[in-house]
């Protein structure tokens, strides 16, 4: 059976897109839970071309005496995804974890993925317990995994959860794969050679509203489609 060695350095990689609201939290959650790992951590935020205060409050924060945050800023908005692959170029840990900013999955589970990871597998993803979304999200949500699990056979429970697990060697497969639409689950799956997925917790959305509209589901399904074909569309 292929092993790895266990996690030296965990790289945290957050999309933000105006959440001058969270950060304050988001940012001390994050720290104080990368702090229980008993190793090296850093923890990069993304700004997707925010229009409040994000940018600044992101800057502050990598600039302080101490800090693991590592700021990275984008011209425009880009997207979740694109902004995701953003930070991965950026990385330096050996595992990296992507985390949304809203604080639906609480921050507090990343030592479990790396508790995970340590037993040797080079993907971990999630699945949402008692997920606290609208019912036109979930049903979107279930729309999507059975498409994913139907094309690609990967029998996954949850690819909207965007608080999973890769080992470096999966972010640099992907790094090399150059693509314009990227649905990052999917396309990490396909360099898998161990993946796993733990339940996680759940929690409402606290602050400001979600970000991903009827028109931006819309975006996300064509990222799938394009994803999952082989064939020019």
């Amino acid at each position: 059976m292929l092993t790895y060695p266990p996690v030296k350095k965990v790289s945290v990689v957050i999309p933000v897109y105006n959440e001058q609201d969270s950060l304050p939290e988001l940012l001390r959650r994050t720290d104080t839970a990368c702090a229980t790992l008993g190793r090296q951590y850093e923890i990069l935020l993304i700004d997707d071309g925010s229009s409040d205060d994000s940018a600044r409050m992101l800057t502050e924060a990598a600039e302080a005496e101490g800090s693991h945050v590592v700021a990275v800023l984008l011209n425009r908005n880009y997207g979740q995804h694109s902004a995701i692959m953003a930070g991965f170029s950026h990385v330096t840990g050996d595992l990296i974890i992507t985390l949304d900013a809203d604080l639906q999955n609480p921050p507090e589970e990343i030592p479990r993925l790396v508790e995970k990871a340590d037993e040797g597998y080079d993907v971990v993803g999630t699945v949402r317990q008692n997920r606290q979304d609208s019912i036109f999200r979930k049903s979107a949500s279930k729309m999507i995994n059975r498409l994913i699990q139907r094309t690609t056979g990967k029998a996954m429970g949850d690819y909207g959860c965007m608080l999973r697990a890769y080992r470096r060697h999966i972010i640099d497969a992907m790094l090399n794969c150059h693509e314009r639409s990227t649905f990052i689950p999917i396309l990490a799956n396909t360099f898998a050679r161990r993946a796993v997925e733990i339940p996680v917790m759940h929690a409402e959305r606290e602050f400001g509203d979600s970000k991903y509209s009827f028109m931006r589901l819309i975006n996300l399904m064509y990222d799938l489609v394009t994803c999952l074909t082989t064939t020019p569309l």
